[in-house]
């Protein structure tokens, strides 16, 4: 009976790890240290030389060793050539020479677990057929060490007793613990490691080796009663071919008859002599690998679970008998897709039930890019991008045409927002670029295992997506445009939010302004206080007209033009001068004016009335062509050797009465020498600002950052809702609709439902393995109801 078991064991076992499965088989594991003689005691079971031997590790990877009895044929029979012989499961070849076999082992070693010392959890299956063993199914571990020897990995120790552990903590597995005997038993690293997984010793059969090499008056019999170390299945002895044998070749059969001689003359085991020897641990490990655990309630309730395993993951792959049908196929093609829709929706609203942990995924990403990505892009534009003072004042002055103005021009103002605007087009764009992005990442996650199945199928409705996808790129990019397109379109300065953007920004420029007037600001007290009450008439109707700015900013306006008022008359009127001005009179003019009389402006002569006072129009005319009037004292002086060039009629006629018949080539020289400025005039760039025109340019520049936020605001909420409405809820509407008419169509159900061959044989296997565990279960079912 028990050899019935070990054999239907044996199959199972085959199967099972051909297939993948993983039932627990009852099975023996052999453990020791390395040189503790676990080879020799499989030898010796065996009767037959054939595993490895040398240095160091030997066995560096797992032994699966079924030995099979095969009772000869009866004598007046046929006798087999080959009565003992073995296979290999990795090949079909049956070996006769036992010599062959270690070779097999030694170069399948290497063939997975290399050239060095490392080891390999890859069993090594093994199939022994002989008429002088029992039935029986062992397997040979690496040996135990502590030390890495040679080229040994440093953590030899680590993966060896974890790979020894991985066997023998499985509640099936019998373990085999082999310890020396001449070796303090707790010193045993195999009895420890067995404890390990088996405190209660229930499962573990002691073997104690190299009993004859003990100390001369020492003995192992307290140790094989079970009076030191106490096991279920209790200890056994047994005496091993030594080295020398091994050398001389001694055979098996004489080795077996010195180790039962040995027993049974040693006053020591004389006692216990039946109960030892290999014969007998041959015979306990037939009977200790049954079926006992293997019947236990738990393990029926282990196999049943995983049938039902089995069964679902072979339910995943489909049957394929159903492939044949026209209307099964459209079914199953309708189900695949209305299943994409559903899991495409539902990644986008987050209802998806396999959401992620780890990472944003879905529609959550899509919220990310509308309110980090794209509000984080526009938030880092900066209003005045590119714009520069210089920039500011050229718009102003060419807004203006030939008359100057007295207040920021709204010309000039919408000539320098919109461009600013048109920098939101980029990252709009972007945005939509980012979310059809993510769409598409989307479309490609949805997955799932069925649809893995039919790799032409699943493209197919990628592709048909992607299309939909495209469609509305275009329509959401142009919209997205045309939302900046009609920003620019019209400037809306009536805007609740930029009024009070237009107050601050009078208020910026206002504060620059009297930062740059301050040190200055007892001069223009005194010009003030002594200006004629026709000044201050002027001054109060320029304030009238500025009803744009604040009272503070008509204030520092109308110092401004006094301070001009001044230069204009109260200088030109001083004391008489030389009626010669040269050139450097002229600079030093220009340099008292400002910016109020440029280089463009040419000098005009004018007669000077010789008893030192100017008229009113000498003074204007003076004035408005760059002229400072009659300078005084030693100001017109020319030093020697820097005698000035004749720059103007005066300069070179002196100031002689004309007479009238020279007054045309007076204005002809006039012309050239305005000409001449002109064409010498330096670059716009190179002119400083005057006082009024950095304060417009403050308050135009302060007016474009009001109405520029004014206009981002307004694009970071639309944009997303364009999005939204174009791009991602239209695809999510339509998806199933689109699919349903691209793909539901009859002549193109067999080409969409093509299997993957990888996937055909993988059901196949399933399919295997659930047969395999049905009929573990059924044959389980018949021996646990028979007497054992």
């Amino acid at each position: 009976m028990d050899g019935d078991l070990i054999k239907l064991v044996n199959k199972l076992q085959d199967t099972f790890s051909n297939l993948g499965g993983e039932l627990d088989m009852p099975q023996l594991a052999v453990v020791g240290s390395q040189s503790a003689g676990k080879s020799s005691v499989l030898e010796n079971i065996v009767g037959r030389d054939f595993l490895p031997r040398g240095q160091g590790i030997v066995t560096r990877r797992p032994l699966v060793l079924q030995l099979i009895h095969t009772p000869l044929p009866p004598a007046d029979a046929p006798q087999p050539a080959f009565p003992e012989y073995a296979q290999f499961l990795h090949t079909d070849r049956r070996f006769t020479d036992f010599a062959e076999i270690r070779k097999e082992i030694e170069a399948e070693t290497f063939r997975v677990a290399g050239q060095n010392k490392g080891i390999s959890k890859l069993p090594i299956s093994l199939r022994i057929y002989s008429p002088n063993v029992l039935d029986l199914t062992l397997v040979d571990l690496p040996g135990l060490t502590k030390i890495p020897v040679g080229d040994q990995p440093t953590d030899i120790e680590k993966q060896i007793r974890n790979l020894v552990i991985d066997y023998i903590s499985k509640p099936n597995c019998v373990i085999l613990a082999v310890s020396a005997a001449n070796v303090d038993l707790a010193n045993s690293d195999s009895l420890k490691l067995a404890r390990s997984v088996d405190p209660q010793g229930r499962r573990t059969i002691g073997v104690l080796t190299k009993l004859d090499l003990m100390d001369a008056g020492t003995n192992a019999a307290d140790i094989l009663t079970g009076r030191v170390y106490p096991l279920k299945l209790g200890f056994i002895g047994v005496v091993n071919r030594s080295q020398q044998d091994i050398n001389v070749e001694r055979s098996m059969s004489d080795s077996l008859a010195a180790e039962a001689e040995f027993f049974k003359t040693h006053p020591a085991y004389r006692n216990i002599a039946h109960k030892q020897g290999t014969k007998y641990l041959t015979k306990t490990l037939n009977q200790a690998c049954d079926l006992s655990h293997f019947s236990h309630p738990d393990s029926y309730a282990r196999l049943n679970t995983l049938m039902g395993q089995t069964q679902q993951e072979l339910n995943s792959f489909g049957d394929a008998a159903m492939f044949g049908e026209p209307h099964q196929m459209g079914s199953l093609v309708l189900r695949l897709m209305t299943q994409f829709a559903r899991d495409f929706v539902a990644s986008i609203e987050g209802t998806s039930l396999e959401i992620s942990t780890k990472e944003l995924s879905g529609g959550a990403r899509i919220y990310y890019i509308f309110n980090e990505v794209f509000g984080h892009a526009l938030d880092s534009l900066d209003p005045t991008y590119n714009l520069s003072a210089s920039d500011v004042r050229t718009a102003i002055r060419n807004s203006t045409g030939p008359r100057p103005s007295l207040f920021v021009p709204e010309v000039a103002f919408d000539l320098l927002v919109k461009p600013q605007i048109k920098l939101l087009e980029a990252p709009s764009l972007r945005c939509v670029e980012l979310v059809y992005e993510e769409l598409v990442k989307i479309c490609h996650n949805c997955t799932s295992q069925e649809l893995q199945r039919f790799p032409r199928l699943h493209s197919r409705i990628i592709e048909v997506v992607s299309d939909l996808l495209r469609e509305r790129l275009g329509p959401t990019s142009e919209y997205t445009h045309s939302l900046i397109e009609i920003q620019a379109a019209y400037i809306n300065t009536n805007h609740p939010a930029f009024v009070s953007g237009s107050a601050q920004a009078a208020r910026e420029a206002n504060t620059q302004q009297q930062r740059r007037i301050e040190p200055g600001k007892a001069n223009v007290r005194e010009v003030m206080n002594g200006a004629t009450s026709s000044d201050n008439d002027d001054d109060d109707d320029q304030s009238k007209v500025l009803n744009g700015l604040t009272a503070r900013d008509t204030r520092s306006v109308s110092a401004s033009l006094q301070e001009r008022s001044r230069i204009a008359s109260g200088n030109l009127s001083s004391a008489s001068s030389p009626p010669l001005r040269t050139k450097e009179s002229h600079h030093r003019s220009h340099h008292r004016t400002g910016s109020q009389a440029t280089s463009t402006r040419p000098t005009v002569p004018v007669p000077v009335a010789p008893t030192g006072t100017a008229n009113a129009k000498e003074t204007f005319l003076n004035y408005f062509f760059g002229g400072q009037g009659p300078a005084t004292g030693p100001s017109s002086t020319i030093p020697s050797g820097h005698r000035a060039q004749p720059t103007t009629v005066t300069d070179i006629l002196g100031d002689e009465p004309l007479p009238e018949q020279d007054m045309g080539k007076v204005a002809a020289m006039d012309m050239k020498s305005l000409g001449r400025h002109i064409e010498t005039a330096p670059g716009e760039s190179a002119v400083s600002l005057s006082t009024r025109e950095e304060m417009e340019t403050t308050l135009i520049r302060s007016l474009i950052k009001s109405y520029f936020g004014i206009v981002r605001q307004s694009i970071q909420d639309l944009v997303p809702k364009a999005i939204m409405h174009f791009l991602v809820n239209h695809t999510s509407q339509q998806v199933q609709n689109r699919l349903v008419s691209s793909l539901y169509k009859p002549d193109m159900f067999v080409e969409l439902l093509h299997e993957d061959e990888t996937i055909v044989t993988e059901r196949e296997r399933v399919k295997a393995l659930l047969d395999a565990y049905k009929e573990a279960f059924k044959t389980l079912s018949e021996v646990s109801v028979k007497p054992l």
